[in-house]
């Protein structure tokens, strides 16, 4: 009896988080449908991934080559991109890169939760209207994408930094400008992915989704540093949630390392999940 009124406490706690009725029955493994693999079309990869503030030149690219990464994380778009400028990052390095044997993680950071705990992410806040915004970013982000050679069934990650999702008003804003997002990409023929800290958006999503709430990302990217890469081992998430192929780990951030004569400061992660479909 006590563990039902546990359970029952718990369903009531996740409706109010979630701004919805009663808490529904438990979503399925991926958080989108039936756990099956992907349609044709969708590629994907698994190994080590390196992600990089600034996309590093087609020369670095070929000498990076002798690492034991295969995939890249490039910060394509987004009004809370922090590295705007990006001057080796076109349509010719895409596929360029490709053609190297590299698979490619697109990131977009657009609007950030209002209770984002970063200072410098607080000036790109989510608005009072946060689904119609996040349909706006989403087409975008989709328009960006395909001005770089990425084609219809190729990821596009939301980053969305670090925030107090225990605050009711912000977690509902947040969580439908990201189901807004999400919608969008998705009708638009694109896979909507997740990028946030472990402890918050992750766990965010992971709570909607046993709530049982329509709409999530198809593709969950963590970030817990300071620990052993993994991707089924993540306390947030539930063993069988966003599975299978649906996972990326950032397990290190801001590391140097030198590869083929060249430095760069990188995240490092370990995937199974949708990389680019570059033309």
């Amino acid at each position: 009896m006590y563990r039902q009124k546990m359970i029952m406490g718990l369903g009531v706690f996740l409706a109010l988080l979630l701004g919805g009725g009663a808490a529904l029955p438990e979503a399925s493994a991926s958080g989108q449908g039936a756990s099956r693999p992907w349609s044709a079309g969708v590629r994907t990869f698994k190994g080590w991934a390196f992600d990089v503030c600034s996309a590093p030149s087609r020369d670095t690219m070929r000498r990076w080559r002798s690492s034991d990464y295969r995939a890249v994380g490039v910060y394509f778009g987004g009004r809370g991109r922090f590295c705007r400028h990006q001057p080796n990052l076109n349509r010719g390095w895409m596929r360029a890169v490709h053609g190297m044997g590299w698979g490619v993680l697109p990131v977009y950071v657009g609007s950030q939760a209002v209770c984002v705990k970063a200072r410098h992410k607080k000036g790109v806040g989510i608005g009072r209207h946060p689904w119609r915004q996040g349909v706006r970013e989403a087409r975008d982000a989709v328009r960006r994408a395909g001005a770089l050679g990425m084609q219809r069934r190729s990821p596009l990650y939301l980053d969305m930094e670090a925030y107090d999702y225990r605050k009711r008003a912000c977690a509902r804003r947040t969580l439908s400008f990201v189901r807004g997002w999400d919608r969008e990409v998705r009708r638009h023929g694109y896979v909507p992915g997740f990028y946030s800290s472990a402890g918050s958006g992750v766990r965010h999503m992971e709570a909607a989704r046993r709530a049982g709430v329509p709409d999530l990302p198809s593709v969950m990217w963590f970030a817990r540093w300071h620990t052993r890469p993994h991707l089924y081992r993540e306390p947030s998430l539930r063993r069988h949630a966003w599975h299978p192929e649906r996972r990326i780990h950032q397990y290190a951030g801001n590391v140097k390392e030198r590869h083929g004569g060249r430095t760069l400061v990188v995240d490092r992660n370990l995937v199974h999940a949708p990389v680019a479909r570059v033309r």
